[in-house]
């Protein structure tokens, strides 16, 4: 048999794949998953390059990107395919930091929006901006923000081995607080300023683009020995401390190691493209309803957060054209129906 193959591996789901003497097993749905969202990515990235003012036809998409060379090559190269890239990026970012923060919470309601990392970042980012600073330290300032907001949530969480209420409850205090003093800055800001902070807030890819989107991938990039080691952590994250133990894993380390690698991923992505909730909150549960399984998949609920931020980007660009809605806001009508769906179904499992 040939080097790289899947074999079928019965009937158990699973295939195995094998490299060379090494064979490793795979599961069958979530590589059949990810397939079909990687096509359903690439249907939407089109579709984002194809409408607008002017129009481009599919067709002159593929050619533009193709390097054929097109009439239409600076409306898709240059002003459209940074904007997707980026949200793609983006998207992938929430969606690995909320399955990690999801893992070690043991809670789908936890996401860097529900637990203060969004709001570290947005009280750092409205400072900057109702203060002067200048434009480039926006950026800067919301991922000390973040990584500063996190640090809080993880010192309270870990003083009882990080149990995944503590966290959760120590993380929702956090962002309320940090909510409040976002509050005082806007109200005590000349309105201009408080204005261009609201917008950030919100959360836009609008004027956007390759170097933003380049930040994030560098970012994901130079995790990505992490994140494989995450990947397999991931399988122990939900035993309790006991059984961990036993088995030889140091768990409040792993779930401290599991937890900062997502919250970095949150930060940075949130300093590039502002408050976007809910992405980060939505994908993995989805992700893991897609494939069946009993927690995220992180390749599916990157790929999920993908295709719901283009999607997003995409409405807002069009619903009210020639007026952009900010995608933040788009999310949040996606996340705030899906909010009440897991709190109403978690009430019927305890009645």
């Amino acid at each position: 048999m040939s080097t790289g193959t899947l074999v079928p591996a019965a009937p158990s789901g699973r295939w195995l794949l094998r490299v060379g003497p090494v064979r490793v097993p795979v599961r069958r749905r979530p590589l059949l998953v990810a397939a079909a969202l990687v096509v359903l990515l690439a249907a939407a990235g089109v579709l984002s390059l194809s409408l607008g003012t002017p129009y481009v036809a599919p067709a002159d998409v593929l050619r533009a990107l193709s390097g054929a060379g097109t009439p239409y090559d600076l409306v898709v190269l240059d002003l459209r395919l940074p904007r997707l890239v980026l949200a793609a990026a983006a998207g992938a970012a929430f969606g690995v930091a909320g399955t990690l923060i999801q893992s070690v919470a043991r809670n789908p309601l936890a996401s860097p929006d529900v637990i203060g990392i969004t709001q570290g970042a947005g009280l750092a980012a409205t400072v900057a901006l109702t203060s002067g600073a200048a434009a480039v330290l926006v950026a800067p300032a919301a991922l000390l923000g973040g990584l500063a907001a996190a640090a809080v949530v993880l010192a309270l969480g870990a003083r009882h081995g990080l149990a995944a209420q503590r966290f959760v409850l120590a993380g929702v205090a956090v962002a309320f607080a940090l909510r409040a003093l976002i509050e005082v800055v806007m109200l005590t800001a000349d309105p201009i300023d408080g204005l261009r902070a609201q917008v950030w807030l919100i959360g836009t890819l609008a004027g956007k683009g390759w170097a933003e989107a380049a930040w994030i991938a560098g970012t994901l990039l130079v995790l990505l020995p992490v994140l494989l080691w995450a990947g397999w952590a991931l399988n122990s994250s939900s035993l309790d401390d006991d059984t961990a133990r036993g088995i030889g894993v140091r768990p409040v380390a792993r779930r401290v190691g599991l937890a900062g690698t997502g919250v970095l991923a949150a930060a940075m992505v949130t300093a590039q493209v502002g408050a976007v909730d809910f992405v980060a909150l939505v994908a993995p549960q989805l992700a893991r309803r897609l494939v069946r399984a009993e927690r995220p998949p992180m390749l599916c609920s990157a790929l999920v957060g993908a295709l719901l931020l283009v999607l997003a980007d995409l409405a807002g660009r069009r619903l009210l054209a020639p007026t952009q809605l900010p995608a933040g806001v788009l999310t949040a009508a996606i996340g705030g129906p899906y909010l009440m769906f897991l709190l109403l179904r978690g009430r019927r499992r305890t009645s």
